[in-house]
């Protein structure tokens, strides 16, 4: 199973909060864990709110860093080509998504149409899901 993660899912691997127990139990299953490359810039940003939200201590803002930086590598990441960034626009504007959600959809429905594994697209916005499950993709449950 191919477990793609965009970056709400991906946060909750490094941050304990709702759903992390549920995100983590997939990973554990999962032959590959993918995202697209722009998950890396959202997961920090993600990180950095959180800190100055006072909801991580410099410290464990510096260890999550460190520990998201160190897995990064074991991740399949999606690549930016032109074809995804006009398939993302055409999801953008028939599901009225935001611009990174509409990537981080187009990237995988692309690996879902590359694959000969099932997909399951982990996400915790409900709107972006309910395009998703459109798609076809298989939701985490």
């Amino acid at each position: 199973m191919i477990l793609y993660l965009d970056t709400s899912a991906l946060v909750k691997a490094y941050i304990a909060e709702e759903f992390s127990h549920e995100v983590m139990s997939h990973i554990s299953h999962a032959d590959i864990i993918a995202t697209h490359r722009i998950a890396f810039i959202e997961a920090h940003a993600a990180f950095a709110r959180l800190s100055r939200e006072n909801k991580l201590t410099d410290v464990a803002l510096m260890t999550t860093k460190q520990a998201f930086v160190n897995d990064w590598g074991n991740y399949l990441q999606i690549e930016n080509t032109q074809a995804l960034m006009e398939h993302a626009v055409d999801l953008a504007e028939a599901f009225a998504l935001r611009a990174y959600d509409s990537v981080h959809l187009a990237a995988a429905a692309m690996l879902s149409k590359q694959s000969n594994q099932m997909i399951t697209f982990a996400c915790f916005d409900r709107h972006l899901n309910k395009a998703a499950k459109v798609l076809g993709l298989q939701l985490l449950s």
